[in-house]
């Protein structure tokens, strides 16, 4: 954790002046401003990992790879030709996977 030597620094005689209840008081205080949030709305915009999308549109129209892409062996991304790095074991490697 990075330090800032430039604040100035507590004196014990500051550390007495907080007391007990002073600190028990701040924690409640930090505690009830903590909003309600119903669990239900929370989760009603949320995907569920195996849901039945099979009545669902694609909102994008996909292209084939075109003549100028390739798609990288490493994280299996299309890219154009001009991210292309090199090739590993005879494979195309972009230049972010390199």
């Amino acid at each position: 954790m990075a330090t800032d030597y430039d604040t100035p620094r507590k004196t014990d005689d500051d550390v007495d002046s907080d007391s007990l209840e002073e600190l028990k008081a701040r924690r409640n205080d930090k505690s009830a401003s903590s909003v309600d949030v119903d669990d239900f709305e929370a989760a009603e915009g949320m995907e569920l990992p195996g849901a039945d999308l099979s009545n669902e549109e694609l909102a994008v129209r996909v292209l084939p790879k075109q003549a100028d892409e390739f798609t990288c062996m490493s994280c299996f991304l299309v890219h154009h030709r001009s991210q292309l790095a090199g090739e590993k074991n005879g494979q195309p490697i972009c230049r972010d996977c390199e």
